[in-house]
């Protein structure tokens, strides 16, 4: 019977056997593990790796699997790649780049209508960037790719299947940022924007809504592309 290894890594503690970490005989696992005289080891004797703890599942899972499996809106692929190179496990890096590669082109448009919330001093009291929705445009099954369980598709009753475009998603927060940096990760980049400016508009503004921030509404859109 294969021996048992318990293993604190970056203070994520792991068990498995030394059969796994042996399995890819090119790696610096199977290195390490091969002779363990010079192995850290914590206060309860299991052997210390000073590296990502959390991320090291996905590396035990390879080994013991020989498949790379990352759930669906994985956002650390960069640090995923990082922790497979110090491990020499080229096999990850393998399935990584025949990922990258297979990813589908396309286009997605980014939306959102913007002010400023303003204090009682107005101009001088700016309190924050006041968005109300972050609208997502493109094909249906390319959006739900990249955005995830992060997509709202309330607003658009799903007729047609996934190879239909919509103009009618949203994201469930009000983060812009956020929507640029999930499209980064997913191979897009941008490709060209446009926006209206401030202090433009003469009509009256709603019941309940300020005027000073009423002056300062703009919409803008982002188009992303990935080839």
């Amino acid at each position: 019977m294969t021996e048992i290894i318990e293993l604190n890594v970056g203070g994520v503690h792991y068990t498995t056997t030394l059969d796994s970490l042996l399995e890819d005989k090119s790696s610096l696992l199977c290195e390490m593990f091969s002779k363990r005289n010079d192995l850290l080891k914590d206060a309860k004797g299991r052997y210390f790796l000073d590296r990502d703890g959390v991320l090291f599942r996905f590396i035990l899972d390879y080994l013991r699997d020989k498949q790379l499996n990352l759930p669906e809106g994985f956002r650390e692929k960069q640090r995923l790649q990082k922790e497979a190179k110090h491990y020499k496990l080229n096999g990850i890096l393998d399935c990584m780049r025949r990922e990258r590669e297979s990813r589908t082109p396309g286009c997605i448009t980014i939306g959102y209508r913007g002010s400023f919330q303003f204090g009682k001093d107005g101009l001088a009291d700016v309190k924050f960037r006041k968005l109300s929705r972050v609208l997502v445009c493109g094909r249906v099954a390319l959006c739900r790719e990249v955005f995830g369980d992060t997509l709202n598709e309330s607003r658009d009753p799903d007729h047609g299947g996934p190879d239909r475009y919509t103009s009618r998603f949203f994201l469930k927060h009000c983060f812009i940022e956020q929507a640029f940096d999930m499209l980064h990760e997913q191979g897009f980049r941008m490709a060209g924007s446009c926006g209206s400016g401030t202090a433009g508009s003469a009509a009256e503004p709603k019941p309940g809504v300020d005027a000073e921030e009423n002056r300062w509404n703009h919409y803008n859109e982002f188009v992303f592309i990935r080839e």
